[in-house]
C-alpha cells in the first residue's frame, strides 16, 4: 500500500482528551481532513465500544462472598422495532438499583437495567430532535403548523362544584397543533347575560396537555349566585373555529337561585353501536329534543351515566383490526402492544372524540349545558372489564384501557391525563409500584400539566387492575338541597368486582363528612342522587348467565374458534357468548350480587342516619324502566317515612338503538319481586300507562320496560315556590336571552286535561303528595309492582310530573321525575312523551319503643290506596 493511501497514526495522547463518540474522517483528495464522520469507532485501531461501556459489560473478577459482575440485559423482545431502536437499545443503560449478593454483601458495581427506545424516539432521532424537523410530525403524518387560535373541537362546559355561594365550573377548547411549549394562551370571557360584547371578566386558558396534533385548553369559571337564577355569557376571543364555522361566538349557561337546587337532565348511551343502521334512527336526534326543553326551562347541570361515546369501531375500521381478525383467542391474548400501535391507538381515539363532540346538536349543548360524567364500557371498547382475567390483562386490553382513560380525563373531566399510557415496549414500573412507570418516548414533543386535586372527586386508593390508573368518583353539590354521588363502576371493575372494598370505605367516610357537615350547618341536603353506570334494581337474568356460561356450549365455541360456526353469537375477543359479558356487568349478576347487596344496606344506613333520600341513577340497558327499593308491606311503613324506599331511574339510550320489543316484553315477564332482605323488597314499577304516541312499542302486559330512546328530567319541588317573587329558580324563560319571565305554556301532553292553571297543579300536587306533618298513604293492594305511595298516584302520562307546564311547581320538597320516550324514530325533529312520578322527601326519625321493647313507626294519617289506582293499560 502506498504512503498517500495509508492511515496516518494518531497522537495516543489525544484520546484522552476526545469525547468517545468523537471522530474523524480519513481524509481523501478534495475534502476536509477536521470533518467529523459519525460512523467511525471511538478510535483508529479498533471496532469496538467505549471502554466505559466495556466495563460495565465485562464481569469483573467475583468479590469475596458476593456476586459476579453485572451485565446489561438485553432489550424487551416482546415487540419488534426499527433497526435504529434497536441499535439504540444495545448500547444505552442506566443506572438501577443496588441490591445484595450473597451473604448480603453489596456489590462494587452498580446494576443496571436497559433504556428501551422505541419507534417514536428513533424517529425523533431521525427527525432532528425534539427542536428540530420531527416537531411537525406525529404518528408518520406531518402536522401542518398553526397559530395556535383554531378551535377544533369544543366549547365544553363541565359543572365541577360549589364553594359556598359560588358555583364553580370549567370550559374545555382543543386547538389545532401544539408541542412542549405554546406560544399564545387563549382568554375566556366570562359575563353576564345580555351583556355588552368586549365587557367581562377574562379567565386565562391552562394547558392540560398538548403535543404537535393538538392543545387542550381548560378555563376555570366561578359564578356568584344570587337570590335569582341568572344566565351568564362567555367568549373566545381572537380564536376561530375551523371544524363548525356556523357556531356561535357567544355561548351561554345558566346557574340556580343561591336557595334552590339544580333542574337536572340525565342520559346514557351517547352513540351508536357496530352495524346499527344510523340513518334509520336518524342520527342524534333526540338531543334537538334536549334542546328545546333547555331553552323553554333551562337545564343547569347534565349528568351523563357512562357509554358518552362509543368506541367500539376501533376493532372494525381502526387500528385493531388486523388483531381482531385474529381467529385464536391464544394468539390474540399474547399479541403486543408496541409504541406504533399506541401511537395508532392514541390518534384514533383522538380524532373520535373530535368527531363526536362535534356532531350536532350533540355538540350545541355540550356548550351550553354544564355537564359530569361518569364513563362505562363503550368509552373504552365494548365489554371492558367484564372479560375474563387472563385476557383482560393482555397487553392489547391494558394498551387500549390506558389511550381510552387518557382522553376520557381530557374531553369528559377537563384534567391532565397521565403522562405515559401502557406499551409492551416500555420498562414499566416494579412489582409493588403503583401505575404506569414512565415512558420517554411518549414525552417527545408533548406537554402535560401535573396532576389536578380538587375537592369534588373521591379518588381510589390503588390503581385498577386493567386501566392502571386511579378512580374518579365524584361527590358535589347540585344546588341548595341536593348532593350528588357518581360511583366510578370501570376503572376499578373486574368479572368478580366493581368497585374495591376500600374505594367504597372512602365513598362512604366522604358521604358521611359532607352529609354531616352539612346537617351541623342547619342546610341539611333532603336527597341525594347517586349516579351508577348500571341498574341495580332490576330483572335478574341468572337462567340466560347459566345457559351462556354452559359447559354445553363447549363444543360450538371450539367449532367457532376453528370453522366460524355460530358467526357474531360469539365475541371476538375471549370467545365467549356475545351476550354474556353485558350480563356479567350488571349488579343483578350472580358475581356481583353479595357486593350489591351490601352496597344497598350501606346506602339504607346513610338515609336513615341523615334522614336523606336516596334516589339512583343507572344506563346501560337500552331501556326506559324504574326500579325501585321498599320496605316489605307487612311493616306498613309509608313511603315518606321509609328510609329502605330507593328509585332506581333507568334511562338509556339517548342515541343507540333500542333493543327488540320481544326482549323488553321478556324483562318484563321476569320482573318478580324480590327480597333482599328480611326487611328489604324490589322490583320494576308499572311507570308506562300507554306507549308513546301512537306507536306499539311493546305487549299489552308490558308496563315496566320501554324499548324506545329516552332520557330523563328531575326537577326539585322546591319549598320555596309560591313564596319567592317572579324570576327566581322556575320561572326563567329562554325565549329572549337574559329575560326572566313567566315558564311558556307547553301543550298538554295526550291524556292530561289542557288549560290547568298553577293554582289547580299545586292543589293536585297537595294531594298527590305526603307531607312531614303526618299524612301518609297505604296501599290498599299486595302487589307492590303497583303505586305504593301517593308520588306513585298516577304514574305515565297524566301525573304532573310528565306535564311541562306543572314539572317540579310543587312545594313538598318531593323531585318530580320525567322519563321522556321517543315516539317515533323516524321522525328527524325527535319529539318524545313524559312519562312521570314524584319521589317524596324523606322524614324518618328512629323508631321509639315502649313499655314492652317494640318499635312503633309514626304512621300518620290519609287514605288507602285502591286497587283502582292501578289503572288499566292502553295501545
Amino acid at each position: 500500500m502506498s504512503g498517500s493511501n495509508r492511515l496516518p497514526r494518531p497522537d495516543p495522547d489525544a484520546d484522552l482528551f476526545r469525547d468517545d463518540d468523537e471522530d474523524f474522517i480519513t481524509p481523501s483528495p478534495g475534502t476536509d481532513p477536521n470533518k467529523k464522520n459519525p460512523y467511525a469507532s471511538s478510535t483508529k485501531w479498533r471496532h469496538q465500544e467505549s471502554s466505559a461501556f466495556l466495563r460495565h459489560t465485562r464481569p469483573p473478577a467475583p468479590a469475596q462472598g458476593g456476586a459476579g459482575g453485572h451485565q446489561a440485559r438485553d432489550a424487551d423482545s416482546r415487540s419488534p422495532v426499527a433497526d435504529l431502536a434497536d441499535f439504540l437499545n444495545s448500547s444505552r443503560i442506566s443506572p438501577g438499583s443496588q441490591g445484595g449478593g450473597n451473604g448480603g454483601s453489596r456489590p462494587t458495581t452498580p446494576r443496571f437495567k436497559p433504556v428501551i427506545a422505541g419507534a417514536a424516539e428513533a424517529r425523533n432521532v431521525v427527525q432532528g430532535g425534539e427542536d428540530g424537523p420531527g416537531a411537525a410530525h406525529m404518528g408518520g403524518k406531518e402536522v401542518a403548523k398553526t397559530d395556535g387560535r383554531e378551535i377544533e373541537c369544543g366549547p365544553l362546559i363541565n359543572y365541577r362544584r360549589m364553594e359556598g355561594s359560588t358555583w364553580v365550573g370549567s370550559v374545555l377548547v382543543v386547538t389545532r397543533g401544539g408541542g412542549k411549549t405554546q406560544e399564545w394562551t387563549p382568554g375566556l370571557v366570562l359575563r353576564r347575560g345580555g351583556g355588552e360584547e368586549g365587557t367581562g371578566e377574562e379567565v386565562k386558558g391552562l394547558c392540560l396537555y398538548s403535543d404537535v396534533r393538538n392543545t387542550f385548553w381548560r378555563f376555570d369559571v366561578s359564578v356568584e349566585m344570587g337570590e335569582r337564577e341568572a344566565r351568564r355569557e362567555y367568549e373566545l376571543p381572537g380564536m376561530r373555529y375551523v371544524r363548525c364555522k356556523t357556531k356561535a361566538k357567544v355561548q351561554s349557561f345558566w346557574v340556580p337561585a343561591v336557595t334552590e337546587s339544580m333542574r337536572i337532565m340525565f342520559h346514557s348511551c351517547n352513540g351508536f353501536s357496530i352495524g346499527t343502521d344510523e340513518e334509520a334512527y336518524n342520527g342524534a336526534v333526540l338531543w334537538k329534543d334536549v334542546m328545546r326543553r333547555h331553552t323553554d326551562r333551562p337545564f343547569h347541570v347534565m349528568i351523563g351515566g357512562g357509554d358518552q361515546i362509543y368506541n367500539d369501531a376501533i376493532r372494525v375500521s381502526g387500528p385493531l383490526r388486523a388483531w381482531t381478525d385474529i381467529g385464536n383467542p391464544k394468539k390474540r391474548r399474547e399479541y403486543p402492544f408496541p409504541e406504533k400501535l399506541r401511537e395508532d391507538c392514541d390518534e384514533w381515539y383522538l380524532q373520535n372524540y373530535i368527531r363526536w363532540y362535534n356532531t350536532e346538536p350533540f355538540a350545541a349543548c355540550n356548550g351550553q349545558i354544564p355537564q359530569m360524567n361518569i364513563w362505562d364500557d363503550h368509552d373504552i371498547i365494548d365489554g371492558f372489564g367484564s372479560y375474563v382475567n387472563e385476557f383482560m390483562k393482555c397487553d392489547v386490553f391494558r394498551g387500549i384501557g390506558g389511550v381510552a382513560h387518557k382522553y376520557y380525563m381530557l374531553f369528559q373531566h377537563h384534567l391532565p391525563p397521565p403522562a405515559s399510557t401502557y406499551t409492551s415496549d416500555a420498562i414499566h414500573n416494579a412489582p409493588g409500584e403503583h401505575g404506569q412507570g414512565f415512558d420517554p418516548n411518549q414525552s417527545i414533543n408533548t406537554y402535560v400539566h401535573p396532576g389536578i386535586t380538587e375537592s369534588n372527586y373521591v379518588v381510589g386508593s390503588r390503581h385498577g387492575p386493567y386501566v392502571e390508573e386511579h378512580s374518579h368518583n365524584l361527590f358535589t353539590k347540585l344546588g341548595a338541597r341536593i348532593a350528588f354521588l357518581g360511583i366510578d363502576a370501570r376503572t376499578e371493575r373486574t368479572r368478580h368486582q366493581v368497585n374495591y372494598p376500600e374505594t367504597y370505605d372512602q365513598i362512604f367516610s366522604r358521604l358521611r363528612e359532607e352529609l354531616g357537615a352539612a346537617q351541623r350547618a342547619g342546610e341539611p341536603f333532603k336527597h341525594m342522587i347517586l349516579l351508577l353506570g348500571i341498574p341495580i334494581a332490576y330483572p335478574r337474568l341468572t337462567w340466560l348467565e347459566n345457559i351462556f356460561s354452559s359447559p354445553v356450549l363447549g363444543p360450538i365455541k371450539f367449532m367457532n374458534r376453528r370453522m366460524g360456526l355460530g358467526g357474531s353469537f360469539f365475541n371476538s375477543f375471549d370467545g365467549s357468548v356475545d351476550l354474556l359479558d353485558d350480563l356479567d356487568d350488571h349488579y343483578t349478576a350472580r358475581t356481583h350480587k353479595k357486593e350489591r347487596n351490601r352496597l344497598i344496606k350501606r346506602l339504607q344506613s346513610i338515609c336513615a342516619e341523615f334522614s336523606v333520600r336516596i334516589t339512583i341513577l343507572g344506563g346501560d340497558v337500552h331501556l326506559a324502566a324504574l326500579g325501585r327499593f321498599y320496605s316489605k308491606p307487612k311493616l306498613h311503613i309509608p313511603v315518606e317515612n321509609d328510609y329502605r324506599y330507593m328509585a332506581n331511574v333507568v334511562s338509556s339510550a339517548i342515541v343507540n338503538k333500542p333493543p327488540p320489543g320481544a326482549v323488553a316484553n321478556l324483562l318484563s315477564r321476569r320482573n318478580k319481586i324480590h327480597h333482599l332482605d328480611h326487611s328489604t323488597d324490589e322490583t320494576l314499577f308499572k311507570l308506562f300507562d300507554k306507549d308513546p304516541g301512537d306507536s306499539v312499542k311493546t305487549a299489552s302486559h308490558n308496563n315496566v320496560t320501554m324499548p324506545s330512546r329516552n332520557f330523563a328530567i328531575i326537577t326539585e319541588n322546591s319549598p320555596n315556590n309560591g313564596s319567592h317573587p317572579p324570576g327566581t329558580n322556575g320561572d326563567a324563560a329562554g325565549a329572549h336571552p337574559g329575560s326572566l319571565l313567566p315558564p311558556p305554556q307547553y301543550p298538554a301532553p295526550p291524556g292530561s286535561s289542557a288549560g290547568r292553571s298553577h293554582r289547580s297543579a299545586l292543589s293536585r300536587q297537595g294531594s298527590h303528595s305526603s307531607s312531614s306533618s303526618g299524612s301518609s298513604v297505604l296501599p290498599g293492594h299486595k302487589d307492590s309492582r303497583l303505586p305504593i305511595g301517593p308520588g306513585e298516584m298516577n304514574a305515565g302520562t297524566k301525573h304532573k310530573a310528565a306535564d311541562p307546564a306543572e314539572h317540579g311547581m310543587g312545594s313538598d320538597g318531593s323531585l318530580d321525575v320525567c322519563i321522556r320516550v321517543e315516539i317515533d324514530q323516524s321522525d328527524p325533529e325527535g319529539k318524545t312523551e313524559g312519562y312521570g312520578l314524584s319521589i317524596p322527601a324523606l322524614d324518618y326519625k328512629k323508631p321509639e319503643k315502649d313499655g314492652e321493647g317494640h318499635h312503633h313507626h309514626r304512621l300518620g294519617l290519609g287514605r288507602v290506596l285502591s286497587r283502582d289506582t292501578a289503572g288499566s293499560r292502553s295501545h
